[in-house]
């Protein structure tokens, strides 16, 4: 291998490593030391890969962030054009591909808020891209008059990132049929002509 696919190759892995324990057991309590031994790479290749730890959370977070944000604008794009089968399109892709693997949405859902600062940049970026792909997807559809669509679609976010809180905490998680049919009710309510 070159130079740079041995660095790519030690990249992935440390991002492999991380996203298993980062979500388990946790951000503040993983090592570079553990992290490399994970990774099955020295301390000194680490920081030729990533600046910190924070650095490596944060390209584990974006990933994840990216990659649902492939998934549900391209369920929604392929939705038949309605705000009710945009939404659940919409919610359903997020949902499933989140809960698909729990360290994505411990990563994306709790260990993001247990970072403290280190992600807050991160996040927004996150927030911000979710909400204006809301407002994208709702803006051929009558709003509740005199309502912030911005601030509408930041609103039900939040709304959808404390279920899948919930549903990683709670001792009897609800069913993922039942998380879609809740957030999908919100939108719809908060989105649609009251």
């Amino acid at each position: 291998m070159s130079a740079e696919q041995r660095l790519a190759d030690r990249r992935e892995r440390l991002m492999t490593a991380a996203y298993s324990l980062y979500a388990k057991p946790g951000f503040a309590e993983t090592t570079i030391e553990r992290l490399c031994s994970e990774a099955r790479i020295s301390n000194r290749a680490f920081y030729e890969c990533f600046g910190s730890q924070e650095e490596l959370l944060q390209a584990c977070h974006e990933r994840c962030v990216d990659e649902s944000l492939a998934v549900v604008s391209k369920a929604v794009q392929e939705a038949p054009n309605t705000l009710d089968d945009r939404v659940k399109a919409g919610i359903r892709a997020y949902i499933e591909f989140t809960t698909a693997d729990w360290r994505r949405a411990r990563i994306m859902h709790v260990e993001v808020r247990r970072s403290g600062d280190v992600l807050t940049l991160s996040r927004q970026r996150a927030i911000d891209a979710f909400a204006r792909l809301v407002e994208d997807a709702s803006a051929d559809f009558v709003h509740p008059p005199g309502l912030n669509r911005r601030l509408v679609a930041l609103g039900v976010v939040g709304a959808l990132q404390e279920l899948l809180i919930e549903w990683l905490h709670a001792e009897a998680p609800p069913p993922i049929g039942e998380l879609v049919d809740v957030a999908a009710h919100i939108f719809i309510r908060s989105l649609g002509t009251p």
